[in-house]
C-alpha cells in the first residue's frame, strides 16, 4: 500500500533493499507529478519478503525523425542517434535517467524496465539523410541510452543502422559498455578501412562488485576489455570513455582503468565527472543509501565541492569537469595517466567527404504491424 508522506520520512528505519540485477533501488517520483508517493510497512506483509523481479518490457515507437540536434559548446559532435529510450544497463549515474519523465513515467526503475525500441529507425535516418540539403558530419550513437544494450540482441536496430551508415559511407562514432559491440566487427571493421567510425567504450572501474551494483546489466569490466581487442584486432580505432568519475567510489580506479584499456589496445581517453541532473540526484542518493551507507556524507561533501556547493552544476564549461582542488586533482591524475600509456588524444578523427546519398526504400504497406504505436510486449 502506498501512501503520500513526506520525502524525508519515506524510510525513517531503513532504506529500500535493492533488487537484484537493477541499479536505482525504486521508483522516483518525477518532476511532473503532482502527488509525491512512498512505501511504508502497514503491518499487512512481511518487510522481509523480498519484491518479485521486475521483467523487462519494450514498447515499439514509430520515430517521425531520428537524428537529434544540439549546439552544447562542450560536446564534441552536433548530432547524435538514440535507437532506444530507457537502458536496461541500469546505470545508477545516467544522466538520461529524467528523459524517462515526459513519458510519464519514473527515472528510476522504470528507466531501466519501461524501454521504448524505435522500430523504424533505419527507414527513419534513410529519409534524413536523402534530403537535398543535408550536411554531412559525425553521427554519434549511444550519447544518451546504450545501443548495445541486451534488447539490441533482438532488435538489431544499431546493427541496421550501421549497414545504411556504411552504405552511405558516413561517418559514425559509438559509445558503449555493452559487449555485443563485438558482435558488429565486421561491419566496424569495413567503415574503419575508410575511416569512418572511432568507438569509445565506456569503462568506470575495474572493480566488479562496484559495477554489479553501479551499473549491473551492462557487459563486466573484463568482457569490455575483452571487446576492446577484439576490435583494435579487426583494425577499428577504439577510444576509452571514463564517465563519470565518481568520489570515493571509482576515482581510485582512474589509472588502473587506463593502463587496463591501453594494454587492451585503446588509443584516446576522455572523461567527465559525476552529473546529478534533476532526478538523477535522488536514485544516486538512494543507491548510496542502499549500497554505501559508510561513505554517503563524503561522497556527497565531494560531489557539492565539485559542483560550487550544489549536488549539480549544469552549466557548460564545468558541468563535465566540476571546479575547485577536486576537479583539478581528477584532472592532474586522468592527464598524468594517459600520457604514460599513449592515451593523450581525446578524439579520433574521421573521413567526412566520403557519403553519398542512400537509394530510396520502396513503398511499404503503413497498415503493417510495424506502423501499430506502442505496442507492448514482454
Amino acid at each position: 500500500m502506498e501512501h503520500d508522506i513526506p520525502p524525508e520520512q519515506a524510510y525513517p528505519d531503513a532504506p529500500p533493499t535493492p533488487q537484484r540485477g537493477r541499479g536505482a533501488v525504486v521508483n522516483v517520483a518525477h518532476r511532473f507529478e503532482q502527488d509525491r508517493r512512498s512505501q511504508v510497512d502497514d503491518g499487512w506483509g512481511s518487510s522481509e519478503e523480498a519484491p518479485p523481479p521486475l521483467k523487462t518490457e519494450v514498447a515499439i515507437e514509430r520515430a517521425r525523425k531520428i537524428l537529434s540536434r544540439n549546439d552544447s559548446p562542450d560536446i564534441p559532435f552536433d548530432r547524435s542517434i538514440n535507437p532506444y529510450r530507457g537502458c536496461e544497463h541500469g546505470c545508477v549515474y545516467c544522466f538520461a535517467r529524467p528523459t524517462h519523465a515526459y513519458l510519464g513515467w519514473s527515472p528510476g526503475l522504470d528507466f531501466e524496465t519501461r524501454l521504448v525500441a524505435k522500430a523504424n529507425a533505419v527507414e527513419a535516418l534513410r529519409a534524413e539523410l536523402a534530403r537535398p540539403g543535408y550536411r554531412v558530419d559525425v553521427i554519434n550513437i549511444g550519447s544518451a541510452t546504450d545501443a548495445y544494450q541486451p534488447i539490441e540482441r533482438h532488435w538489431k536496430l544499431t546493427r541496421g543502422l550501421l549497414e545504411l551508415l556504411l552504405e552511405t559511407r558516413h561517418p559514425v562514432s559509438l559509445v558503449t559498455k555493452g559487449g555485443l559491440v563485438a558482435r558488429d566487427v565486421d561491419l566496424l571493421a569495413k567503415l574503419a578501412e575508410l575511416k569512418l567510425v572511432a568507438v569509445y567504450v565506456t569503462v568506470t572501474t575495474l572493480d566488479a562488485g562496484v559495477a554489479r551494483t553501479l551499473e549491473p546489466r551492462a557487459a563486466a569490466p573484463w568482457r569490455r576489455l575483452e571487446a576492446i581487442r577484439q576490435l583494435t584486432g579487426a583494425g577499428v580505432p577504439v577510444g576509452v570513455s571514463l564517465a563519470p568519475v565518481i568520489p570515493f567510489i571509482t576515482d581510485d580506479q582512474i589509472e588502473r582503468v587506463l593502463e587496463a584499456c591501453a594494454h587492451a589496445g585503446a588509443r584516446a581517453a576522455f572523461y567527465t565527472v559525476l552529473r546529478l541532473p534533476w532526478e538523477v540526484k535522488d536514485v544516486f542518493v538512494d543507491w548510496l543509501d542502499a549500497h554505501f551507507p559508510d561513505r554517503k556524507a563524503r561522497v556527497l561533501h565531494c560531489i557539492e565541492d565539485l559542483r560550487g556547493g550544489k549536488l549539480n552544476d549544469p552549466r557548460f564549461g564545468s558541468r563535465m569537469r566540476g571546479q575547485g582542488i577536486w576537479a583539478e586533482l581528477i584532472d592532474q591524475r586522468f592527464k598524468r595517466a594517459a600520457r604514460k600509456h599513449g592515451l593523450a588524444g581525446r578524439r579520433i578523427d574521421l573521413e567526412t567527404g566520403l557519403f553519398r546519398p542512400p537509394a530510396p526504400m520502396p513503398a511499404q504497406d503503413a497498415s503493417g504491424p510495424q506502423a501499430r504505436q506502442l505496442s507492448l510486449f514482454r
